[in-house]
């Protein structure tokens, strides 16, 4: 039996989240969702995923960028040639920008199903 109500297993590639729900167990795959930046822009712009995925970016430009939420959720610093991730933790629509180019927007929806 699980001790605890949610348990994380954290493998190279991925993490799944167990769930005890009566008696039963259910193994949930989180996912990343990939972003990448050129020519001065997030694409897609625009992207879904769940509680508990990761949001990568890989900056594909020639110049420094960040993805910075604009809830001040998250500010990832991404040099040329760099990535960045964050796991979503909550559900909502998330807007973010490069706080260096202000006109490179994005969004983040997140579902908790």
């Amino acid at each position: 039996m699980i001790g605890a109500m949610f348990r994380a297993i954290a493998l190279p590639c991925a993490i799944f989240v167990l769930a005890a729900t009566a008696g039963a167990v259910v193994v949930v795959a989180a996912k990343t969702v990939d972003v990448k930046i050129a020519a001065l822009a997030f694409a897609p712009a625009e992207v879904t995923a769940h509680v508990g995925d990761t949001v990568t970016w890989e900056n594909a430009d020639f110049i420094d960028h960040t993805a910075t939420s604009s809830e001040g959720g998250w500010d990832v610093v991404l040099p040329v040639g760099g990535t960045g991730r964050v796991v979503l933790t909550k559900a909502g629509t998330f807007d973010y920008i490069c706080t260096i180019h202000p006109n490179m927007k994005g969004k983040v929806h997140v579902t908790s199903d």
